[in-house]
């Protein structure tokens, strides 16, 4: 499996990181996470162009692409303090969607199986498939939990005739066996999609999924205290999947299927951190980033954003593991300038 590199416009990485190719494992040997791209939007059902989306999130900084981000917030360097690499785009083709999906899931395993952690950048919500099984197939089949968050619970059952698209992945994983339905969390539902036949359905296996009105009137923070409570009981890690469709449109107009009501740009920060922070991440996936409704690389840019946020808060989780930055472990409360004076 050699580099491809960019499927579509110039081939740089992830804000500068350094590349590595995925059929030759020296190149990513010790990595702490893999950045993948899965370019690929032959799932949609409404405006295609997430298969631009990995370019996009890649290059939407206004900062120098130095493989160098420190955090404010956190006070560790995602970029430099893990080691991070760009494995380039897997090669997909909107036209065959089995074959992309399993060039996907083969690529995602090769870097779970390596140590690394995938954080694979869509691409429509089709390719929560291969990732999140070929996560599993590592960590193994019913040993990770899924946190989800999304504006629609993408649970159908057959759409336009195929059992593949960007509406019915995470129905295709529950039965696959990779994710348990009982540990699979949604953040952020709402809108007028799916009816009541697909619900029982999700009823069924138990999914935990949070709509905006239930947000709304508890808390996003009790909310996903209690998300995070379920998805480390009984499992190893967590797949961490963002539709940026989770976000209100005012914050994230460039995506395929935009519903108002959602998220606040902060309130997805604040929970991608708390998320990577709190909990054993194994993989990540950024999805549905469709460039050509974007207005300004607002959203392209809170999605890049989304990934710098995982990475910081994976950095600090790990270095609070061995005692701390500074000697302290990260407090929230923390002024920004305490202590260096």
């Amino acid at each position: 499996m050699t580099r491809y590199g960019a499927m579509f416009g110039p081939d740089i990485t992830f804000l500068g990181v350094e590349r590595c190719d995925l059929g030759d494992p020296e190149t990513y040997r010790g990595a702490d996470v893999v950045v993948l791209g899965a370019p690929f939007d032959g799932g949609t059902s409404h405006r295609p162009g997430a298969r631009f989306g990995p370019q996009a999130v890649r290059q939407a900084c206004y900062l120098g692409h130095d493989g160098s981000r420190p955090s404010l917030a956190l006070r560790v360097d995602g970029l430099a303090d893990l080691v991070v690499r760009d494995a380039g785009d897997v090669e997909t083709y909107a036209g065959d969607i089995e074959t992309a999906l399993a060039n996907i899931e083969e690529a995602v395993h090769k870097i779970a199986a390596s140590g690394a952690i995938p954080v694979v950048l869509g691409g429509d919500h089709t390719i929560a498939l291969p990732d999140a099984r070929g996560v599993a197939r590592h960590h193994g089949f019913g040993r990770v939990s899924m946190l989800h968050f999304d504006a629609h619970a993408d649970t159908g059952e057959i759409e336009f005739g195929h059992l593949h698209g960007h509406g019915q992945p995470m129905r295709r994983l529950i039965e696959s066996g990779a994710i348990r339905g009982d540990r699979f969390l949604q953040v952020g539902l709402r809108g007028y999609w799916p009816g009541p036949d697909i619900l029982g359905w999700m009823a069924e296996q138990r999914m935990r999924s949070y709509e905006m009105t239930e947000i709304v009137a508890r808390g996003l923070e009790d909310c996903l205290t209690e998300a995070f409570a379920i998805a480390v009981d009984d499992c190893d890690g967590v797949h961490l999947s963002v539709d940026i469709d989770v976000a209100d449109p005012g914050h994230a107009p460039g995506t395929g299927t935009p519903e108002p009501g959602g998220l606040t740009g902060r309130q997805l920060l604040d929970a991608v951190r708390r998320a990577c922070y709190e909990l054993p991440v194994v993989g990540v996936e950024v999805v549905e980033v469709a460039p050509p409704y974007d207005h300004a690389d607002i959203t392209a840019a809170l999605a890049n954003r989304v990934v710098l946020e995982a990475l910081s808060a994976i950095a600090r989780r790990r270095a609070d593991a061995r005692g701390g930055v500074e000697g302290r472990v990260w407090d929230p409360r923390l002024p920004l300038l305490e202590g260096r004076g």
